[in-house]
Order: C-alpha cells, then structure tokens, then sequence
C-alpha cells in the first residue's frame, strides 16, 4: 500500500524559506516519478512541481523552488525560497500523475 507523509509546513514570512518532507513507504520509490502538488484556502488543486529523470516546475514557483529526491532514504523534499503570500497552502506530495496516492498535506502560510 501506497503511504506517502508529508512534513515541514509552517508559517514564515514572506520572503523565508521552507523545505518541506516527504516520506514514502509501500512501494519502490526509486522507480517512480514523484509530484508536489498544492491547494489553495478556497482554491483548486494546483500542480507545483514534479521530478523524474528531469525536474519541472509550475511558472509560479519557477525559480524560487527546487524539488529534490534521496532515494536511499525514500523521501522527497520540496526547498522553498522567496516565499510569498499567494504560496499559502495545504502541500502535498503524490506519484506522479496519480492524484489518488496524496498524503495527508501540511501547510504551509506565509504572512507577516
């Protein structure tokens, strides 16, 4: 069974950083293309970032996020730099692609 448990939300101000956990159980990680995805108080689901061979990033986070992978440790981490306002939101991490393994999130607020 798929277990994937997200950490390191909290609240910073904007222009902090945060980096975010996730740790992965259930299934090989190594072999499988990971996705941080976001919402949003009021919002939809947005897509953030995803890392399989290569790295790619929503526009939004372009630049001030870096998705990474330890394999060893079977956890995937979401650096957050620049923070602003509008990156409030409940983080999650999922298989690429399967929106149904979503863990169970952690927020993140930036506010002063």
């Amino acid at each position: 069974e798929v277990q994937l448990v997200e950490s390191g939300g909290g609240l910073v101000q904007p222009g902090g950083s945060l980096r975010l956990s996730c740790a992965a159980s259930g299934f090989s990680f190594s072999s499988h293309a990971m996705s941080w995805v976001r919402q949003a108080p009021g919002k939809g689901l947005e897509w953030v970032s995803t890392i399989s061979d290569s790295t790619s990033y929503a526009d939004s986070v372009k630049g001030r996020f870096t998705i990474s992978r330890d394999n060893a440790k079977k956890t995937l981490y979401l650096q957050m730099n620049s923070l602003r306002p509008e990156d409030t939101a409940v983080y999650y991490c999922q298989l690429a692609g399967n929106s149904g393994t979503r863990g169970q999130g952690t927020l993140v607020t930036v506010s002063s």
